[in-house]
């Protein structure tokens, strides 16, 4: 499958989905939510990882503001065109990893921020630059920010709109590392490795349970963690889990 404005390559079952508009900072068009989309929803089945990132010098700059079609009916483009897009990064049915390589701007920090782990390179930033423009952040920044970093530094980083480095964010707990710049690729494969040659059922299980801790309260989670984990326990990934702990080897997942 070809793709106007993302590269595609899937090697020892990780998928490297690169943004490819660099002459733009990867900035969003329509094209490009299209493109994300389709790939994330179309994944060959021995793919068990996926690594969002940008080429070039960023991640992605938001919004291409050059696109006049969007910008002429910003809720229609929201819920058309980036719920999709967002719903196909948190529906995918393997692990997502953000490589952010570079500013992450916008809609193009929340495009990172939607992925089960984000890693990050020391130089770069995450910026909420909806207000620059009047605008107020959207792709699933409101709903996220708060989430992982509270309310309060959520609303210093949306009103003020000034960058959020790497190794505040990951102090702040809105990403899980920051990396230096020289290691970056190499850790972001490795990472990448580690969950491709996982137990992917039960990454999933993990993400259904992390997702719905926030609205239940503790009786609700405990019945859902006996569920989930009553499903895990009759996979096959926990046979061959408990079978090499014994025999002392390492495991030979099959995932989903």
């Amino acid at each position: 499958m070809s793709f106007q404005t993302i590269e595609l390559d899937i090697r020892n079952g990780v998928a490297w989905l690169t943004l490819n508009r660099p002459a733009v900072m990867n900035a969003l068009n329509t094209q490009m939510r299209k493109d994300i989309t389709q790939a994330l929803s179309t994944l060959d089945p021995a793919v068990r990882c996926v690594v969002l990132t940008g080429a070039g010098r960023g991640f992605c700059s938001g919004q291409d503001l050059t696109d006049r079609s969007a910008a002429a009916n910003l809720e229609a483009t929201l819920r058309d065109e980036y719920e999709p897009m967002l719903r196909a990064i948190t529906d995918c049915p393997v692990p997502v990893i953000a490589a952010v390589n570079g500013t992450a701007a916008g809609a193009g920090a929340n495009l990172a921020l939607a992925a089960d782990v984000v890693i990050a390179t020391q130089s770069a930033s995450f910026i909420q630059a909806f207000t620059r423009i009047g605008l107020i952040p959207d792709a699933g920044g409101t709903w996220i920010i708060p989430r992982s970093v509270g309310s309060a530094r959520a609303m210093g980083m949306m009103l003020f709109a000034e960058p959020v480095t790497a190794d505040q964010a990951q102090e702040w707990g809105m990403i899980w590392q920051s990396v230096p710049d020289d290691r970056f690729r190499d850790v972001v494969s490795a990472r990448a490795q580690a969950l491709a040659d996982g137990p992917t059922g039960a990454y999933l299980s993990i993400r259904r349970a992390v997702a719905a801790s926030s609205g239940n309260d503790l009786d609700a989670q405990l019945a859902l963690e006996a569920t989930l984990q009553g499903e895990a326990g009759r996979s096959a990934d926990f046979v061959e889990g408990v079978t090499a702990f014994l025999e002392k080897r390492r495991p030979a997942f099959t995932g989903r």
